[in-house]
């Protein structure tokens, strides 16, 4: 049972700042609501309120609503128009698709001198004949019922034959209460017979559980017997679709007892559904961040657009992220490792593996107001420590093994084997002495003038080399 509770109507007063003390219309629609409260306490100034598509069996707690003018309490489970006296501004009233059979409880509207609209269509009443016309002549500060303008003829006509139209309706009245009775007994049947056949499903299981206990072999033997004739019983049970197709083509009288049955039964089919929807539903396996050797995974639940850039002028790594424009920023963490940056999205990681090692104290966030995009800005950590793979040299060939030394023998075992630079033995270029004079007296006129050295003769020269004359000198 639902009730109507000051968290539900302070959630439908979002108009009015949640404040239900100055609230002057509310929505209760289709709460499922079976009975009004409260809101004669809570509301004082409503104006308008919404009660319909609900399981209200009788109105009532409206009286204290003295500036009521509209109430809707259309398909509901209301049987009688009652306890309407105190709303003196009520203007207009709707009870379409109700159960309202006593026509002569509308005579109680009479003290409701501003009603100008009132609608009972689809009520048992409306089939009584002489219905318009009694409810007509019966309040005569009406202006529309059921949709349609009432005329000055139509009222006049309808008080001269208001005797003859009061018993007619009284006699109809009759005939529908005793038959309502009967369905209210017919019902109450069938709410025993219900409870009777679930007792009598609840003692068989537990005969059941009785006879497995190990005894006798005359247990055994009832046993057996049990089991042969449950077996056509069991293929005989119609399944869930065909039970559900049985119960809403099944013929049956409209009543509040039905409708209330019905949202039984849908109730039970709800909860039933969420309920094999939670067994079916398994745990979802989390996501492995930092694998078990210490390495961060790339990840992009949100599956987002970005963009990592460094820049090299400020030193530092840009990671930009396409976060949704009108997401609020309170639903974004941001976590900043000096190897990886880490965004979480309503719930949803994105992992990045940085290039280089970053300050986390020092980076920032950042969000454009025109596109949402979110900017994280970080710089790179001075003096950051790269991991080098040291490759091994292969091994040198030995030219005399005998004259090799113990500290060669160190040098060859202990890899990986580097150049060490001896800096006592380093010497600075002398560009002035690149090319040698042969003299300190002599100037770069005075060796230019030098003759060149004479010639040796043939005893310098290899063998077989003949000297022409004609050949000129190579100087």
């Amino acid at each position: 049972m639902v009730y109507i509770t000051e968290d539900m109507v302070r959630r439908r007063a979002e108009h009015n700042e949640c404040e239900i003390f100055s609230l002057e219309e509310v929505s209760l629609h289709q709460q499922d609501i079976e009975r009004i409260e409260h809101l004669d306490r809570w509301c004082r100034d409503l104006r308008i309120l919404y009660l319909q598509n609900n399981l209200v069996p009788r109105i009532e707690n409206l009286g204290r609503l003295k500036k009521l003018e509209y109430l809707n309490l259309a398909l509901n489970n209301i049987e009688v128009i009652e306890n309407l006296e105190g709303c003196e501004s009520l203007q207009k009233l709707d009870l379409t698709v109700n159960f309202v059979g006593r026509l002569s409880s509308v005579e109680s509207l009479k003290h409701n001198i501003h009603l100008r609209e009132l609608f009972l269509v689809g009520n048992p009443c409306t089939e009584f004949e002489g219905y318009r016309q009694y409810v007509v002549a019966s309040l005569p500060q009406l202006k529309w019922l059921d949709g349609t303008e009432i005329s000055r003829s139509e009222r006049i006509r309808a008080a001269q034959g208001l005797e003859e139209v009061k018993r007619q309706v009284s006699e109809q009245e009759r005939e529908y209460l005793k038959r309502r009775a009967e369905e209210k007994e017919e019902a109450q049947r069938k709410a025993a017979g219900e409870e009777t056949g679930n007792n009598e499903k609840k003692e068989g299981f537990d005969s059941d559980i009785s006879s497995t206990v190990p005894g006798s072999e005359e247990n055994k033997e009832n046993q057996e017997m049990e089991e042969n004739t449950k077996l056509p019983l069991r293929s005989s049970e119609l399944d869930e679709e065909q039970q559900e197709r049985e119960f809403w083509h099944t013929p049956c009288s409209f009543t509040p007892e039905s409708r209330l049955e019905a949202h039984r039964h849908l109730e039970e089919k709800r909860r039933a559904k969420e309920n094999r929807a939670k067994e079916k539903k398994k745990p979802k396996a989390s996501r492995t961040l930092i694998t078990a050797d210490g390495r961060v995974m790339n990840v992009n639940e949100a599956k987002l657009d970005f963009s990592l850039t460094e820049d090299e002028e400020n030193n530092t790594i840009v990671l930009d992220l396409a976060v949704y424009r009108h997401m609020d920023t309170s639903l974004i963490d941001v976590d900043v490792q000096p190897t990886y940056a880490r965004v979480t999205v309503k719930g949803k990681i994105f992992q990045m593996v940085l290039p280089a090692e970053v300050k986390p104290d020092s980076s920032t966030a950042q969000r454009s107001q025109t596109t949402g995009h979110l900017v994280l800005t970080m710089p790179r950590a001075a003096g950051e420590i790269k991991v080098t793979k040291t490759v091994p040299r292969p091994p040198r060939a030995c030219q005399n093994t005998h004259g090799s030394s113990s500290h060669d023998n160190t040098r060859r075992n202990n890899l990986p084997e580097r150049l060490e630079v001896d800096h006592s033995k380093h010497m600075a270029l002398d560009l002035a002495n690149i090319v040698p004079r042969q003299s300190t007296n002599e100037g770069p006129l005075e060796a230019s003038r030098t003759a060149p050295p004479a010639s040796s003769g043939h005893g310098s020269s290899s063998e077989g080399f003949v000297d022409d004359p004609d050949v000129p000198p190579l100087i």
